[in-house]
C-alpha cells in the first residue's frame, strides 16, 4: 500500500506532518497517537484502513514527531482542535476520528467545537482519568530532560516505566521517538514545554461534552485497555452516562498502549466497528 506523506499548514508558522493511505474520496479515517508518540504508533493500522477501503489520514501531533512546534508553546486543547479540523480537512465526507490518550481528548474536544464525525473511535481514554495513571504518564515524560546517552539508556527508561512489555531486541525503532542532538545525546520527539502549558488541561472537557449536542447520535467506541491505569470503571460510567449509546471493546492483556500491545485486536475491534457505522465505499 502507497503511503504520501503531507505537510498541513495550519497556523503561522506551523505546519503538521501527516502520511496518506488509500482512495482519495473514500470514507476518511484519520488518527490521532497519544502524548509523547508519534504517527508511526498508527502504521499497521493506516494500511488496513486502506486495505478496507478507507482513506486514512494518520497525522503527527503538534509538537510531535515531524511536526512543527508552537513558536510560542501554545499547546491548548482547543488549539490541537483547531489542527485536527484542519487536517479532517484534508479528506472527504463521511469521516470518523480515531485517537489514543491525547489524540482521543483532542478528537472529542474538536467534536464539541463544532467538528462532526460520522463515527468517534478513542482509544483507552476518558474524560475522567485516574490521577494516578496521569501522574504516572507525566513522571515518565517529564524524566531525563537532558537525555539519553545511548538508544540502550532510553530502551532502559521505557523497560522501567512499562516492564510488562517485552523490550525489543531491535532498538532502531526508537529512532522514530528520538532526536539525535548536536551533543551527541538523544532527546525525545516532542516538545517538552506542552508539559508545563496550563492550557492543555482538558479541565471544561465535562462541562463542554454536557453542553454538546452531538453526544446521542455519533457512533462512539471506546477501545479500552484491561491493564490500563488510566481508564478505570468510574471514568467509564462516567462517559457511558453523557454518551448513553457508547460501545466498548476490552482489549485483553493491553494497557494504556493499546494499539502497540495488541495490534491486531486493536486494529480488528476498530475496523469492524466502522465497517459498522460508517461503511467503506465499494
Amino acid at each position: 500500500m502507497h503511503t504520501e506523506t503531507i505537510r498541513i499548514p495550519v497556523a503561522p508558522g506551523v505546519e503538521i506532518a501527516a502520511d496518506v493511505a488509500g482512495r482519495r474520496g473514500a470514507p476518511t479515517v484519520v488518527l490521532g497517537h497519544g502524548g509523547g508518540q508519534t504517527r508511526h504508533s498508527w502504521d499497521k493500522a493506516e494500511h488496513q484502513l486502506a486495505d478496507a477501503g478507507y482513506f486514512a489520514i494518520n497525522y503527527d501531533l503538534r509538537g510531535h514527531g515531524d511536526s512543527d512546534w508552537s513558536p510560542d508553546g501554545d499547546y491548548a486543547v482547543t488549539t490541537r482542535a483547531q489542527d485536527l479540523m484542519a487536517v479532517a480537512a484534508q479528506g472527504s465526507e463521511p469521516l470518523a476520528l480515531v485517537g489514543a490518550s491525547l489524540g482521543g481528548i483532542t478528537a472529542l474536544m474538536a467534536a464539541c467545537m463544532g467538528l462532526e464525525p460520522a463515527a468517534l473511535v478513542l482509544v483507552d481514554i476518558v474524560p475522567k482519568m485516574s490521577p494516578t495513571g496521569v501522574a504516572k504518564i507525566r513522571g515518565f515524560m517529564t524524566a531525563n530532560p537532558d537525555g539519553f546517552a545511548s538508544l540502550e539508556e532510553a530502551a532502559d527508561a521505557i523497560s522501567a516505566y512499562y516492564p510488562e512489555r517485552p523490550r525489543p531486541k531491535d532498538l532502531s525503532g526508537l529512532n522514530k521517538n528520538l532526536r539525535l542532538h548536536g551533543d551527541g545525546r538523544y532527546r525525545w520527539h516532542w516538545d517538552q514545554r506542552m508539559m508545563t502549558d496550563a492550557r492543555a488541561d482538558p479541565k471544561h472537557m465535562l462541562e463542554m461534552l454536557d453542553a454538546a449536542d452531538w453526544t446521542d447520535r455519533i457512533p462512539t467506541l471506546l477501545v479500552r485497555g484491561m491493564k490500563s491505569d488510566i481508564v478505570t470503571e468510574e471514568g467509564v460510567a462516567d462517559l457511558r452516562r453523557r454518551i448513553p449509546h457508547l460501545e466498548i471493546a476490552d482489549i485483553r492483556g493491553a494497557g494504556h498502549m493499546v494499539a502497540g500491545d495488541r495490534n491486531d485486536e486493536f486494529n480488528a475491534a476498530v475496523i469492524d466497528f466502522l465497517q459498522r457505522v460508517m461503511p467503506p465505499c465499494n
